[in-house]
């Protein structure tokens, strides 16, 4: 067989046609790994999650967050106190305050009187749990979800007990809780976005911000997406006038052909990230359409959502987008609704939040499970702190505020691994202080992570030296009493 002499081989070396055809052929499939392998990179940049596997199996899909901002009073709704009904205008005991900070609002106050609920509450399901006159909806499926009474943080002001809610921290900047998930798990549906955010219309009181569903330190990519009601649900994704499809087509090809000769000079991974984004953001112009048009809903829905459901904008539109949002293998679905923040006029105030809030959350559930979806769907009920047992600003025998409270506030959680029918906590009977099974924000997040079947310890991000992670350094723990 002749001989052949191979450019760079060793002088007077020479290879057979064999040698140099397997040589050939092993750098044409190297070739072919690395194209293999940088489309697998481009997959994960757009689609993939960091864990290659979760760490155990996983109860839940995905989460649905209806979040009350402002601080619901759990003394009207899931913690009845009949103590503060009997001692109404009595002043709050030092015995019970134990010296506990308050904020300026109320502290100042000459007295602190308590103020018993002016509300109803009954017993409702095997546990014969109490929930208050103004859920009668959420009353039905009380053997469905799991009431938390005694949850607890260390905020006391919206802001940071908000952002504490939403990130694991006080101090903003830190990812929040959609934006862990999607970093870790990835996406079920490449034409939609893992992470959507939506806000009851319309509702004036404690400020929302952007940084409270955004990345932090994460990847850019797994920001959440604000859907809005009208016919621009996601700002700016529409063609201007006057650029048609195949126009913003050719145009998102040579963007990405610029954007990948950066990438090969600087490696920067935040580049892939944009072209993920601009290439979701064309796809979108589909989908989001299609998701967001609730008009095709049978009547029966609608009547189940209540009649809200056809107004743009409410927490009951929104409720119902959110189901639709779940069938489409979205993973994080946070709902906003807005006025629980009663100071002074409570009871007028709470009984409106609830008429806006209670069937459509019920009938979220009601509806998932119709479906077959409730047990993969993890749904989250509650806000960022409590109010007090005492009245902030004058009491009358029908009237009264209250002021924040972080030392104990209420919650339900349904769906994905949750034990239906379950009473979790309690508080003193003068509903200031917990007294059993106290559950922090940070066990709370790390029971979120578990029943996507994460270990909260192991999902990090390496940030100015540290693992950084969802739940901090501190110790959290998974709350195993209200498993599945």
């Amino acid at each position: 067989m002749p001989h052949l002499h191979c450019s760079g081989s060793l002088p007077g070396h020479t290879l057979s046609r064999r040698q140099l055809l397997c040589r050939v052929g092993m750098g044409l499939g190297g070739i072919a790994l690395s194209d293999l392998l940088q489309g697998e990179r481009r997959l994960q940049a757009s689609i993939g999650g960091a864990l290659t596997q979760t760490h155990h199996t996983p109860k839940a899909k995905r989460v649905i967050y209806l979040f009350q901002s402002g601080g619901p009073s759990q003394l009207e709704t899931f913690d009845y106190k009949p103590l503060l009904n009997e001692r109404h205008g009595q002043q709050l005991p030092d015995s019970v305050r134990q010296g506990q900070r308050l904020t300026g609002m109320s502290g100042n106050q000459a007295s602190l009187p308590l103020a018993g609920s002016v509300f109803k509450f009954a017993q409702h399901g095997q546990a014969g749990a109490w929930i208050s006159e103004l859920l009668p909806h959420t009353a039905k499926l009380s053997d469905d979800i799991a009431i938390v009474r005694s949850m607890e943080t260390e905020a006391i002001n919206h802001d940071p007990a908000i952002t504490f809610l939403q990130t694991g921290n006080q101090i903003s900047g830190r990812p929040s809780i959609g934006a862990w998930l999607t970093y870790g798990l990835g996406t079920d549906n490449e034409n939609l976005p893992s992470f959507v955010v939506l806000i009851t219309k319309g509702k004036a009181d404690q400020p929302l911000y952007s940084r409270l569903w955004g990345t932090g330190f994460l990847p850019s990519r797994h920001q959440g997406v604000q859907f809005r009601s009208g016919k621009d649900p996601v700002l700016y994704l529409n063609n201007p006038p006057g650029v048609d499809r195949d126009s913003r087509r050719n145009m998102l090809d040579r963007l990405r052909d610029l954007h990948e000769l950066e990438l090969e000079a600087t490696g920067d991974a935040e580049v892939n990230t944009r072209i993920a984004q601009y290439e979701m953001a064309f796809r979108m112009q589909s989908s989001v359409p299609e998701v967001t048009d609730i008009t095709a809903e049978p009547e029966h829905v609608f009547d189940l959502y209540g009649p809200d459901a056809k107004k743009p904008g409410t927490f009951a539109a929104n409720c119902l987008q959110a189901r639709r949002l779940a069938e489409r293998g979205v993973k994080f679905i946070q709902l906003y609704h807005q006025g629980w923040d009663q100071h002074g006029g409570l009871p007028n105030g709470i009984r409106n939040q609830c008429r806006e809030t209670d069937q459509p959350a019920a009938a979220l559930l009601a509806d998932l499970k119709q479906r077959g979806m409730l047990d993969e769907t993890l749904v989250i009920w509650g806000g960022e702190f409590g109010r007090t047992n005492y009245s902030q600003g004058k009491l009358t025998a029908t009237d009264y505020g209250r002021d924040h409270h972080p030392r104990c506030f209420s919650i339900w959680m349904a769906g994905g691994g949750i034990r239906g029918g379950t009473v979790y906590g309690e508080t003193c009977p003068f509903g200031y202080n917990i007294v059993k099974d106290g559950v922090h924000v940070r066990d709370f997040h790390a029971t979120i992570l578990h029943l996507l079947g994460i270990d909260h310890e192991q999902l990090t991000y390496k940030f100015q030296g540290l693992d950084a992670r969802l739940t901090g350094v501190e110790e959290a723990h998974v709350l195993k009493g209200i498993l599945a």
